[in-house]
């Protein structure tokens, strides 16, 4: 039966320890940061734990079930959680909220203002690090730390808060731009990080992940809200680099990338979805000429709010920048490759390379979401130009370093009903090859047999299924697919016991509810789905294990993290679950 844990965090004490193998190489077992290193390859050197039971619960967000009934997509709570953070030594950090959380009455009315999931009652929240300890299978607290930081109103939704870790501190995002840097075993500020000086910038806000190198460098991502002549404000972006020391430099995207748009360059919108005459793209114009969607000015490159920079063994730093307009700057995207020294390496446009809209994977027809017959081959119906790889702000899709220097990202489009590509360029910048399916997905890498594969998720919205995860070769190419084929909705009661009903709204299976996936060193994939159980699916694609957490549909989009014993942390309803033998 399961038990809850209350301010001292209890246990579930397991009487059946199943033997775990660690590889040597302290750095490569302590899960450190968002994707486990600063590649990313979420691959971690043991063997995970099975036959999983339950260890541990806490709840990390209180207001889960708040967040999901403002929610329009159908009670799934519309939050990224953070990874937790672990390593050999058992500790364990956990993101906490805490504060207040105004719900709306009725849900999703918007009233009283401000309520539900906006700017305004997001900043009644509070952000902390939970910091715990393994001592003698108990899973006990330490320390906690609040920080002062906030969501962006940039983004206007709650976005990722994840720290890093170090062998010896704790790196949390803080207010205005800066990063607190903690003493790990007390909790204890030892320096605040800021790239701007002594002044902190209330318009500053430090987004996605951070990320430590192999040498303790911490690189992370800064967007400034900047006030122009007309219209909107502009985002203002930079890259900043800490050296152990304390040094800190930084690179300003808007003078970054040779032939980006700049600031007052129109970028092309998309077509305005709202009672317009479908389907896309409109009919030519009088003279013949192709109808384009309306033009604004690009504003600045910054990155995606949501992306953890990576770093590759040579020190080669990754990122993914888009131009800040709301409306078509999604569609403006760079990869961007930097030397140690924040020196422009390599950047590669994400427009110009796609050409599968239109005729090819949209059909010609008059449903609302075909492509108008007459077309152009190939272009996207909702801008009537090349498909662009869009740089979504609400995924924390990051990039993947992989083990031949190449690159993948994850990128979002509409067109391919929401599946967006997997990108992937070679260590020069090349694009290489994409697979199409990338929205909100850092994949997990598994060496083996002299190459590798990638883990995603792979998702069929727009007919509501089939829901896989995929493992693809190192040329992106299909190895296998696993389905989801839970139909029921199914919820944990209070004496422990799980009650479900098959009501026939998910015919086709649930989504994967996996932003980062988990694969351990024999191939072996963990991950979450909306169906509310967490997965065990081996190097063949087969289902190893199925255990039902709390929930179903009230998911976030979360990562999961293994320790170096193996043992499972999955999160769902707004708590964190330990999965294990003990």
């Amino acid at each position: 039966m399961f038990m809850r844990l209350a301010v001292v965090v209890a246990a579930v004490l397991m009487s059946v320890t199943s033997p775990v193998v660690v590889a040597d190489g302290r750095a490569d077992c302590d899960w450190t940061q968002w994707g486990q290193n600063a590649a990313h390859t979420g691959q971690l050197c043991v063997r995970g734990q099975h036959d999983l039971r339950l260890l541990a619960r806490m709840v990390v967000d209180p207001f889960a079930e708040q967040e999901a009934a403002e929610s329009s997509s159908g009670g799934y709570i519309p939050v990224h959680l953070p990874t937790p953070l672990v390593d050999g030594d058992g500790n364990v950090f956990v993101l906490r909220k805490g504060g207040s959380y105004v719900s709306c009455d009725p849900p999703g009315s918007g009233q009283p203002a401000p309520c539900g999931n906006v700017p305004g009652n997001l900043e009644r929240q509070t952000w902390s690090v939970q910091a715990l300890r393994w001592q003698h299978d108990r899973l006990v607290e330490t320390w906690t730390f609040t920080s002062d930081w906030k969501p962006s109103r940039i983004f206007g939704k709650e976005s990722l808060f994840q720290s890093a870790m170090s062998e010896d501190f704790v790196y949390v995002p803080g207010a205005g731009g800066t990063v607190f840097q903690l003493a790990k075993d007390s909790g204890r500020v030892v320096a605040r990080i800021n790239p701007f000086g002594d002044t902190v910038e209330a318009a500053a806000f430090a987004s996605g992940g951070l990320t430590l190198d192999a040498h303790g460098t911490l690189f992370y991502n800064v967007v400034k809200s900047e006030p122009t002549p007309n219209g909107p404000d502009d985002g203002h972006g930079w890259l900043v680099r800490v050296t152990r020391d304390r040094t800190i430099s930084m690179v300003d995207y808007r003078t970054l990338i040779p032939g980006a748009p700049r600031p007052t360059d129109l970028c092309y919108g998309t077509f305005n979805q709202q009672n317009a005459e479908r389907p896309f793209p409109p009919p030519p114009q009088p003279d013949g000429s192709p109808t384009l969607p309306p033009q604004q000015p690009c504003l600045s490159q910054r990155a995606g709010l949501g992306e953890a920079p990576a770093v590759g063994a040579d020190g080669t730093i990754f990122t993914v920048t888009r131009s800040h307009n709301s409306s078509g700057g999604a569609n403006y995207g760079y990869v961007v490759a930097l030397n140690p020294d924040l020196t422009l390496k390599w950047a590669t446009s994400l427009r110009g390379i796609l050409n599968d809209g239109c005729g090819v994977l949209v059909p010609y027809g008059t449903a609302p979401f075909d492509c108008r017959p007459g077309t152009a081959l190939g272009v996207d119906p909702y801008t009537n130009l090349p498909p662009a790889a869009g740089v979504d702000d609400g995924s924390t899709a990051s990039p993947v370093v992989l083990p031949d220097g190449s690159v993948v990202y994850g990128t979002r489009n509409l067109y391919n009903g929401r599946r967006g590509h997997l990108m992937k360029f070679d260590r020069t910048g090349r694009y290489v090859a994409n697979y199409d399916y990338g929205w909100d997905i850092t994949p997990a890498v598994y060496r083996h047999d002299g190459t590798y594969s990638m883990y995603i998720k792979d998702q069929h919205y727009s007919s509501g299924g089939p829901y896989h995860v995929t493992r693809l070769d190192a040329d992106l190419n299909k190895e296998w697919s696993h389905a989801n084929t839970e139909t029921r909705t199914c919820e944990r009661l209070p004496d422990g016991t799980v009650s479900c009903v098959d009501d026939g709204t998910h015919p086709n299976g649930f989504e994967w509810c996996i932003s980062a996936p988990v694969v351990d060193r024999d191939g072996t994939l963990y991950g979450l789905s909306a169906d509310g159980h967490f997965y065990v699916i081996d190097s063949q694609g087969r289902q190893r294990e199925k255990v039902f957490l709390s929930k179903t549909i009230a998911s976030a989009y979360t990562p999961v993290t293994l320790d170096s014993r193996g043992r499972v942390y999955a999160q769902n309803n707004g708590e964190l679950y330990v999965l294990g033998r003990g």
